[in-house]
Formats: structure tokens, C-alpha cells, sequence
């Protein structure tokens, strides 16, 4: 069972929530339902967040100088680095970025510094606690929506009329809306006017135009004006307009920061990508210097964002790269020694395949079953066609670029792809999938020694 409590020195209204319970073997077992081996790359990650947890409990002088141990991953693409890095942050409700390290390395990068990467970050994180705060206030929120929208819906009143019958008619139009009688009646409503966006031109950091684009609304003033809709898209608007009355969105900023600042994940993926020393010709002589770059962020610096300074001490980086051309010793000796743990994944096996196919919550299989029960075709598969097409995957992955589980979806579409086809025609809404149905729709594959003509 996971159970969130608050941080230390947190209010209940405003901290990010912590993950107390999880031990690291529990924390490995949630990961367990989602991607298949890799035990030591779990292990890592599991006490990686434990100990943030550990943190939190510690007197405020001593956590603020234990710092994350960031993670190394080394290994082929495919294998499940980037979905273990996704599944903790999302154990651990944790804002997480995934970046290619090898973007800050192409020519004319200089408007896409590194440092953009928090602010990206700090933009989901604000995003989530919007979100969580939309939850909290979307009842009251549809309350106030529809007492805005009934008097649109009532008929004109005679000034006469008793306060007391008035009232009885709303609640009879009230009840009507609320079965969704009323959806298609027009009414009018005051929309805000937005103002024109000016482009102002030139290069200049990533959140100058963004500011401005807030900026000039309030310059000229927030105008309105009449618009005729339908009362399903009328209640909508007026919902969205009550929800962001309701939302402190300083707050929202204030909580976001700090969840980046205490919580933050960044995935640095190709890494390996950047790999390699100054001396040499070409686009390799900018990748000491990329390096040099990344080095503050993961370092610990404060970076300028358009909602404040955020320090970035306490982000857990983890890095990752098949490293088949380089290897990590060939980074900068300082940004090694920002990663001081280094987990190696393994190579997937046919049988590693036969359980991504079905054991995980969104297996392979399970996806393609109810992709194809929306139209009312029950899709089942034998034991043997399992083991058939892990094995047409690990032929493919040794004979052409091996891709790890990337593999399956392209073998297991073509296997489906006269299905998927002729689905809705179908007469027949029971198919089963055997080794024998596998093999004849792979057949032409195998008689081709060009196997990548056929499979990406």
C-alpha cells in the first residue's frame, strides 16, 4: 500500500506528497509490474529514492548537504532504461523530464542552453500541482458554472411573480440541465477578448516571449464580448473561467518550485552521445564543452526561470547510453564523479520477450486485445504463439540492429496487420492466434535475407 504523508515543515494544502511506506524491495516489486529483468538497475533506483526519503527526515543543516547519488545507466536501447526512470517518478509523484543530452550538441545550439532543462522541469511540475489543485476545486467550480449559466436558461419573469415560484422554476430548469435536456439550447454568453500577440522579433532567452505574451493582455486591459454557443460548451467555459478563479496560482508556482527543488527527476538520456574529448574535427570538438555545461546543473547551481530561482542541488539525475562506440570513462572526469552509481542492463533473451508479451499491466498483448474488443472481436493467443514470436523478435534483433523490446511491437504488428485490417468486416468474431497463424504471417520475412525491408 502507498501512503503519501507531508514533508516535514509542509501544510497540508501546499507541499508536495512524500513516499514514506515504499521500502526499496517494495519499491523494486511496483516496478516489477511494468518492465520485465533488470534487477540491478531497479535495485539502484529503488534506494535512490528511498534515501530521498531518508532525507526528509534528517535535521535541515545535515539533509541540505547529502546530496542524490545520481544513477549511470549503461546499456542498448530497448531494454527498459527510460521506462524505469518513468515508473519511479511516477511511483514517487515526482515532476520528471526526459532530454537527449545530444540536443545541446548541434550547430547553433546557443538558443537551447542547458539550463532550459529546469526550466522545462519546473513547467511540468507547475502543470501537475495545477492539476491536483483542478481535482480539488472542479466540484465547486461546476456549482458556481451552473448558477452562472440558469438564469441564461430562464424565461423572462414578470416582475410580479413571487420570489418563492421563481425558485421552483430554477430548480425544475436546474434538473433539466443536469439530465443534459437543455445541451443543444443557444444562449449567450460574455467571453474574455483576447488581445492580439505583437512579435516582437530577435533572439533572446526562452522565457522573454512568454512574458510578454502575458504581459501585453493586462497592458490593454481585459476586454469581453458576446458569443452564442451551446449550453454543453457554455457550461464547459464557464467552468474553466470558475476553476481558474478558484486557483491561487501564486501558490501553485510556490509548490512547484519547491517539489522541482526537493523531488525533481531528470532522465539525460544519450549520454554516450556526448562522450568524448576536444582534439578531434567536426561536431566531436563541442562535446567536452557540452559536458562542461551539464556540468554546473548536475553539479548543483540556481537557475533563472520566469516563476523564480530554482536550485537544482537536490534533482536526481540519471543519465543513460548504449555506449557501444564510447565508454563512460571517456566523460569529463568531473561528470563522472557526479555519477557515482553505475548499473549495466542486460541484453533481453527470448525469454525475457515471452514476458514482456503478457505479464506487465499494459502488456503487448493485452493492448492489442483490447484495442480489437472496441469492435467486438474476443482476440485470444496460445501458449506456442507466445514463444514463436519472441523467437521471430530475438532472430530479428541478432540478425538486424538490435532494438531490444522495441522489437515485439513491429513483429506483433505484422502479425496482426490482416486483422487489424479486415476487423470491422469481420464474420467471425472469435480469433484465436496460434504458432502455425504466426509463422505463415512471418513466413515471407525469414525467406528475405533483407529482413530490415520488412521490419524497421
Amino acid at each position: 500500500m502507498v501512503i503519501y504523508l507531508p514533508q516535514h515543515g509542509a501544510h497540508a494544502d501546499g507541499e508536495a506528497p512524500l513516499l514514506d511506506e515504499l521500502t526499496p524491495r517494495e519499491i523494486v516489486r511496483e516496478l516489477d509490474k511494468y518492465v520485465i529483468g533488470q534487477a540491478d538497475a531497479k535495485k539502484a533506483v529503488a534506494i535512490a529514492l528511498r534515501n530521498r526519503v531518508r532525507r526528509q527526515k534528517l535535521d535541515p543543516d545535515m539533509a541540505e548537504d547529502l546530496m542524490p547519488k545520481n544513477i549511470l545507466m549503461i546499456g542498448s536501447t530497448g531494454v527498459g532504461k527510460t521506462e524505469i526512470a518513468r515508473r519511479l517518478a511516477k511511483l514517487a509523484n515526482s515532476p520528471f523530464l526526459k532530454v537527449e543530452a545530444s540536443k545541446f550538441t548541434e550547430v547553433g545550439y546557443v538558443g537551447r542552453d542547458v539550463e532550459s532543462m529546469i526550466r522545462d522541469l519546473v513547467e511540468i511540475s507547475i502543470d501537475m500541482v495545477r492539476e491536483e489543485r483542478l481535482d480539488d476545486v472542479a466540484d465547486r467550480a461546476e456549482r458556481f458554472a451552473e448558477d452562472r449559466l440558469l438564469p441564461l436558461l430562464m424565461p423572462p419573469q414578470a416582475e410580479a411573480v413571487e420570489i418563492e415560484s421563481d425558485e421552483k422554476a430554477r430548480e425544475k430548469m436546474r434538473e433539466k440541465f443536469r439530465t443534459g435536456k437543455l445541451d443543444d439550447k443557444m444562449v449567450e454568453i460574455d467571453v474574455k477578448d483576447r488581445a492580439p500577440m505583437m512579435d516582437f522579433g530577435g533572439p533572446g532567452p526562452d522565457d522573454m516571449d512568454v512574458s510578454l505574451k502575458e504581459f501585453l493582455p493586462t497592458l490593454f486591459g481585459s476586454r469581453t464580448k458576446k458569443r452564442k454557443m451551446r449550453v454543453s460548451e457554455a457550461f464547459d467555459y464557464l467552468v474553466e473561467e470558475e476553476e481558474l478563479k478558484l486557483i491561487d496560482m501564486d501558490q501553485v508556482q510556490r509548490v512547484a518550485i519547491e517539489r522541482v527543488e526537493r523531488n525533481g527527476m531528470i532522465f539525460l538520456d544519450e549520454i554516450d552521445k556526448i562522450a568524448g574529448r576536444e582534439g578531434g574535427q567536426g561536431p566531436d570538438v563541442s562535446r567536452e564543452g557540452v559536458q562542461r555545461d551539464i556540468l554546473p546543473i548536475v553539479e548543483g547551481t540556481t537557475v533563472n526561470t520566469r516563476y523564480g530561482f530554482v536550485r537544482t542541488d537536490h534533482i536526481l539525475f540519471i543519465a543513460a547510453g548504449a555506449f557501444h562506440v564510447s565508454k563512460p570513462s571517456d566523460l569529463i572526469p568531473e561528470l563522472q564523479g557526479r555519477f557515482p552509481i553505475r548499473v549495466e542492463l542486460k541484453s533481453l533473451t527470448e525469454q525475457d520477450f515471452i514476458r514482456i508479451l503478457k505479464e506487465p499491466k499494459n502488456a503487448l498483448i493485452k493492448q492489442s486485445q483490447a484495442l480489437l474488443d472496441t469492435e467486438g472481436i474476443k482476440l485470444s493467443f496460445t501458449e506456442d504463439a507466445l514463444v514463436e514470436l519472441a523467437r521471430f523478435a530475438a532472430v530479428v534483433n541478432a540478425q538486424a540492429e538490435n532494438i531490444g523490446a522495441r522489437r515485439l511491437h513491429t513483429i506483433l504488428e505484422k502479425v496482426l496487420e490482416e486483422i487489424s485490417f479486415e476487423g470491422p468486416d469481420l464474420k467471425k468474431k472469435t480469433v484465436k492466434i496460434d504458432a502455425e497463424y504466426v509463422r505463415k504471417q512471418l513466413a515471407e520475412i525469414v525467406k528475405d535475407q533483407d529482413l530490415t525491408r520488412y521490419i524497421l
